[in-house]
């Protein structure tokens, strides 16, 4: 049996409404577990390769402990590395993003390596003993280029690559023609809430709450959007724009101001759709544009919101300013979304939190929510585990099922 919501999306008519434990929104120790199954074991989005065009160009990326960079070499291949130095550990390039000239010289003592991570030069290298430099390179990392996005992986799992679990999306997407998007510098956005990472995918993972939260949206698509549950590692959701006009000025101007683009169809000229990809990552495929953003937890309670957007290539003037106009939508929108991760991560500490219900326009929180529970089935227990236990007890489970 299954029973259909009012935006036309099929749910099962029997299923698990309560969400998540309190308790794993604020235990650290369940946060070391995620580090390590989900942050370092999944694919991560650094960049775009339009962003290190030159050689020596870099972008990096800090998430779970682990330090990572893609560099362009002197050849014009995007490599992957550890951001850290063989001889102390040090990072070996210091910023967000940056150049090298000819070679990366760590900040530490100088040694020097080749954009290619080989070693070049040991600063004193007398006073060191007998070394082999040609095992001495930086450590690569695991890369994919997927469309133009660079993804690093730190360690070794079972993951399938990121053009496999991002395939329902090829005919939809195809068409912007990504790998030749330039990433715009003045979109990227770094926020620090203090939250529990999941709170984030929990409020993004459902369109529910956007008739009352998000004003904007609302005006935009609100009276068209639909929210397809998490399958195999991906979610999709589309907003189709209202035909109402609406009353909220950026609104209003963008679907007035918004050019035709030659190379989209009718039906991509005419919506947002997002593509969310597990764990922490989400795409927005705009007419104007293509966004994305992500979570990098810092902690059990904080969390890190990274974003960005990339424009065309032959950008008009017509597109940039209805460009402009959907990151002001956004930005709205991301603020109003903060507000509500707050309030519901606090509340799982409450005494009279006892836990939620999810309606059937939340079906995503739940499908989500599984993919979680598959990965970490300790998730499924009510209570906190002893501290310092949560490893072995998930471990254990899962070796029983």
């Amino acid at each position: 049996m299954t029973q259909t919501n009012c935006n036309e999306q099929v749910v099962p008519s029997c299923w698990d409404r309560s969400g998540l434990p309190g308790w794993t929104y604020f235990s650290e120790d369940l946060f070391r577990l995620e580090q390590e199954v989900l942050f370092r074991q999944h694919w991560q989005l650094v960049g775009h390769i339009n962003a290190i065009i030159d050689p020596g160009t870099y972008i990096t990326l800090d998430i779970a402990d682990e330090r990572g960079f893609v560099i362009r070499g002197s050849d014009g291949k995007v490599r992957a590395f550890h951001n850290l130095c063989r001889h102390r550990g040090s990072r070996v390039v210091p910023e967000k993003k940056g150049k090298c000239n000819k070679s990366i010289v760590c900040p530490y003592h100088g040694w020097t390596y080749g954009l290619d991570g080989a070693t070049r030069g040991i600063a004193r290298k007398e006073s060191f003993p007998e070394m082999d430099r040609n095992k001495l390179g930086l450590i690569p990392l695991n890369m994919e280029i997927w469309h133009g996005f660079i993804f690093v992986k730190f360690k070794d799992s079972y993951q399938p690559s990121v053009k496999e679990i991002m395939a329902r999306f090829e005919h939809e997407i195809t068409e912007f023609g990504l790998d030749k998007m330039i990433p715009v510098p003045e979109s990227e956005w770094f926020d620090i809430i203090d939250v529990n990472w999941k709170s984030v995918r929990d409020v993004d993972n459902e369109g529910y709450h956007v008739k009352q939260a998000h004003p904007g949206l609302e005006e935009l698509y609100g009276q068209n959007y639909n929210d397809e549950p998490f399958q195999n590692g991906t979610s999709r959701s589309v907003g189709i724009f209202n035909t109402k006009p609406s009353k909220r000025w950026s609104v209003r101007n963008y679907l007035k101001l918004l050019p035709k683009v030659d190379k989209l169809s009718l039906e991509s000229q005419n919506r947002w759709l997002y593509a969310g990809m597990f764990p922490n990552l989400v795409f927005g495929f705009y007419p104007d544009s293509v966004i994305y953003y992500m979570e990098i937890p810092i902690s059990a309670t904080q969390t890190i919101q990274r974003g960005g957007a990339l424009r065309y290539p032959n950008e008009t003037r017509d597109l940039k300013i209805a460009r402009y106009l959907s990151g002001r939508i956004d930005r709205d929108t991301a603020k109003e979304d903060q507000m509500l991760t707050v309030w519901s991560c606090e509340a799982t500490k409450s005494s009279a939190y006892s836990g939620i219900i999810l309606s059937d326009l939340e079906y995503g929180v739940k499908t989500y929510h599984d993919h979680l529970r598959k990965i970490m089935p300790v998730l499924e227990l009510q209570d906190p585990p002893c501290e310092g236990k949560i490893t072995a007890i998930n471990n254990d489970m899962i070796n029983s099922i």
